[in-house]
């Protein structure tokens, strides 16, 4: 099984990804320090539908003594009152500072279980087993965790590291098309800003396949797993490299109730729009912004915004943005496939004119 290292001194874990391995997912759990104890597994009602049962027995087999705890499928789950509904489950259930926070689901899940993990008695160690393709290769790695509130995306949270990672492609077979090809998003990213060749491995998988190698979800694991340990808490610029596609694509699915526009399609969005200002302030060569604007498509993500998503709506709700630093645009822009950087050049009449590019 592919298994990546994160080096982050005493905050170091490991994450494992092998079809099949969520049925041997207590074991793993067991042998990462954290045997014997009470277990919250939060996660959302369709994947507990799907995965519930497996996981509950296996942790059970290991010793564990779990409780199932679940919200409604969906962005507005990410929300301050289901933080403190699952904090009160918890304590009816009779969890302590001795139990474990296990997250079984997508990246909503893993930002609001990770919360709820930093939060719960000032602190629980806890676990990663992501079920879709952005949580797979990006939002289960790295320690954010956090909620969404009205003004904006994920701007209640902190840093919680994950003690364990376990990924299992076969969970991805259970998703609707359009929750499978989301994902692709952010390993279209992760190609963009540091595996150019990635690219066309990307444009190789079938999308109407669920087939994803393990070693390709390692291979993006790795990438986001070097910016962490480089920048962990994203404060000398590297880890933003990440966000690259996001100041834009956060703006946009933010202008929206969530969840009417999934993190993906958002993030393709902004990933356009980002290309054209690549071109524009890093000299990117049009021919590569055109390849990944074409593997965007290749995975049915949206490359034009509607045209009742006001401009002025988006500008606002990326102003609030957490990239923005004492009121200034950190844009991600590329120089070329597999190389980007922080430009410092970009303006709000840049943003507003690359956000009217999208309704092209």
């Amino acid at each position: 099984m592919p298994t990546v290292d994160v080096d982050l001194a005493e905050r170091s874990y490991q994450v494992i990804v092998g079809a099949g391995i969520l049925a041997t997912a207590g074991g793993l759990i067991a042998e990462a320090g954290l045997a014997g104890r009470r277990a919250a597994i939060i996660s959302d009602e369709t994947v507990a539908r799907f995965h519930g049962g497996a996981l509950i027995g296996g942790l059970e087999t290991s010793g564990f003594h779990p409780t199932l705890h679940t919200v409604p499928a969906g962005e507005a789950s990410k929300s301050i009152s289901h933080s403190e509904t699952l904090c009160r489950e918890m304590i009816r259930a009779g969890h302590d500072r001795n139990s474990l926070v296990v997250a079984l689901g997508g990246g909503v899940v893993g930002d609001l279980a990770g919360f709820v993990a930093a939060i719960f008695y000032r602190g629980l160690p806890f676990v990663q087993i992501p079920t879709t393709i952005v949580a797979q290769v990006d939002s289960s790695i790295g320690g954010k965790t956090g909620v969404n509130v009205a003004e904006g995306k994920n701007l209640v949270g902190c840093f919680h590291q994950p003690r364990l990672v376990i990924v299992d492609p076969e969970t991805l077979r259970t998703l609707p098309d359009r929750e499978f090809h989301e994902g692709f998003a952010e390993a279209i990213k992760h190609a963009a800003i540091r595996d150019a060749a990635m690219l066309d491995d990307l444009a190789a998988l079938d999308p109407a396949s669920r087939e994803v190698p393990a070693g390709l979800i390692a291979r993006n694991i790795a990438i986001k797993a070097r910016v962490v340990e480089a920048d962990e808490h994203e404060t000398i610029g590297i880890r933003a490299l990440l966000n690259f596609g996001h100041t834009i694509g956060h703006g946009i699915e933010a202008s929206v109730p969530y969840g009417e526009m999934l993190h993906g399609e958002a993030v393709a969005l902004g990933m356009r729009a980002a290309l054209f200002l690549s071109e524009r302030h890093a000299g990117l060569a049009p021919e590569v912004s055109a390849k990944i604007c074409g593997l965007l498509e290749h995975f049915h993500l949206p490359l034009v915004l509607p045209r009742s998503i006001a401009t002025a709506t988006v500008m606002e709700k990326l102003a609030r943005d957490k990239k923005f630093t004492s009121g200034a645009i950190r844009f991600v822009v590329l120089d070329a496939a597999g190389s980007a950087r922080v430009a410092d050049a970009v303006t709000a009449e840049d943003l507003r004119e690359a956000i009217g590019k999208l309704r092209d």
